[in-house]
């Protein structure tokens, strides 16, 4: 039935966890917003530090002879290729009389189609007179090349139309030799008379030919002059005024949301490569224990301090009921995993609140010097794990260890026989609670519940693991043998805790 009920839980579980993942990113809100701070700071050096160079710009209408209503902008787009071509840029240098490479000049300038017949030059220099003097060149050396090549297409049209029309021309005089070669008296035969009525249909299709080659090579030297008079400088070269505010406030709008992106989908990737859970239910899951409290990592603002303050009240009172009920004066100990400093101060507390029914002492035996820093002369004593031996069998002892990586799993059974995990949120993989779950499970560690720090306020999700006693993977469900007063070995089931409700501060029992 456990075995059926786990197999439905895995098939059910989503591929891919948007909810997790979402929660994940939020919780590093730090790191992508100091991306974003970094983009926009950088935006606004860059704009301040590295101004633009001195710059002059020029528009220059071109006409061109195949203009159509229809145009998609490949006239323009051909002009501004031909603009950005060493002919030109050599052109412009002449007539400078400078002795800059071509190819150098035309990474300093460059062309925009603003509509299909206008054209923008941008120009760059090392001063404002200079970046206006080669903005006239290059518009100038331009318009003079473009007059140049419409002249010379018109030209070459206007001769094949009129080479043409002498050929037609040449065939119509020997179509009216002909003609004149007949004589009068053929044209009672019935064949002759044909055949002059298709010389004459000849000569007149000729001398129509003739006409319209005749027209078309005069329009085509007629609509020179419109191309050459429309082409023409529309807006004098003039240098750019770069303003350093506006420049910077754009450059950092630009810096901050290539940051605010460049952090987000850093995050996203190692929230997926570390698989570290942050939900309610991911961490009881993993664990194989509910959630039976949570609390801030930091007291926060002041308005939310005394919610802390209460959360932690009610925890203690938690901790201190599960002691005093036990039938057994059984050690609990509370394992840390990324929060040693709440660990201490919980302990503290519940030994504090224990105090009253007798002598009590907290076994430090963690690694680090977290719990000798909090210890309070008045409160209850702190002892490390050699001198918890030489402690009387009826004071209370109350364990604090962690379960970080490097670990000696067989020193936490001296710590406690049961114990309660303190855990932070997103501090740990999946693969590291997996692996604190089954040494719990390997040392006949019952896990009470899991009490999480820094959570996030958000999640909505049931830490409650309803069949708790059943998810374990060795040795969870039975207690080992103890003596009770009688020869047979006793079986004590574990409580079963209910996750907290929508309030992060409370706990349901």
């Amino acid at each position: 039935m456990t075995t059926h009920t786990t197999s439905e839980s895995s098939a059910a579980a989503p591929l891919f966890d948007l909810h997790g993942l979402l929660v994940s990113v939020r919780r590093r809100r730090r790191f992508w917003c100091a991306l974003a701070l970094l983009g926009l700071l950088a935006g606004a050096a860059v704009a301040v530090l590295m101004p633009p160079p001195p710059s002059a710009r020029i528009k220059v209408l071109v006409a061109h002879a195949e203009d159509q209503p229809n145009d998609m902008g490949t006239l323009i787009r051909t002009d501004v290729a031909v603009l950005a071509t060493t002919r030109i840029a050599d052109r412009a240098l002449k007539s400078l009389n400078s002795s800059e490479d071509p190819e150098e000049f035309m990474k300093s300038y460059r062309g925009t189609g603003l509509t299909n017949n206008l054209l923008q030059i941008d120009v760059t220099g090392t001063s404002d007179g200079q970046a206006v003097a080669r903005a006239k060149a290059l518009a100038d050396a331009f318009v003079a090349d473009h007059v140049r090549r419409m002249r010379a297409s018109a030209e070459a049209e206007a001769t094949a139309l009129l080479d043409q029309r002498d050929r037609l021309q040449h065939e119509l005089t020997q179509v009216n030799k002909d003609i004149g070669d007949r004589s009068p008296e053929t044209e009672t035969d019935p064949k002759e008379s044909a055949g002059i009525e298709s010389l004459f249909a000849r000569r007149a299709e000729l001398t129509s030919r003739i006409a319209d080659f005749s027209q078309r090579a005069e329009e085509a030297r007629v609509g020179t002059p419109k191309v050459v008079a429309g082409t023409q400088i529309v807006d004098d070269a003039r240098p750019v005024q770069h303003s350093v505010p506006k420049t910077a406030v754009t450059n950092a709008v630009i810096g901050l949301v290539l940051g605010l992106v460049l952090g987000l989908a850093l995050a996203a990737v190692r929230t997926v490569v570390g698989d570290r859970p942050v939900l309610r239910r991911d961490i009881a899951a993993n664990l194989g224990a509910s959630v039976i409290a949570e609390l801030p990592h930091r007291s926060g603002r002041p308005w939310r301090r005394r919610r802390t303050r209460v959360a932690r009240e009610r925890l203690t009172t938690t901790l201190v009921r599960t002691v005093r009920g036990s039938a057994d004066p059984e050690p609990l100990s509370l394992l840390e995993l990324g929060c040693a400093r709440h660990a201490s101060a919980l302990a503290l507390d519940v030994a504090a609140a224990l105090a009253a029914d007798g002598p009590v002492a907290v076994v430090d035996g963690l690694p680090g010097p977290e719990l000798a820093k909090l210890r309070r002369p008045s409160g209850p004593a702190v002892v490390t794990g050699e001198q918890a031996a030489t402690l009387a069998p009826q004071e209370r002892r109350l364990g604090v260890g962690s379960v970080a990586p490097g670990t000696a799993w067989t020193d936490l059974q001296y710590l406690g026989t049961r114990t309660v995990l303190v855990v932070r949120v997103g501090h740990a993989g999946a693969a590291w609670l997996h692996t604190v779950a089954r040494q719990l499970a390997d040392q006949r560690i019952p896990v009470v519940g899991v009490v999480l720090i820094d959570p996030d306020p958000r999640d909505r999700t049931d830490g409650t693991l309803w069949d708790g006693l059943h998810t374990a993977l060795r040795g969870r469900s039975e207690r080992p043998a103890r003596r009770n007063g009688t020869n047979r070995p006793g079986t004590e089931r574990l409580p079963v805790w209910a996750a907290p409700g929508p309030d992060n501060d409370q706990e349901a029992r």
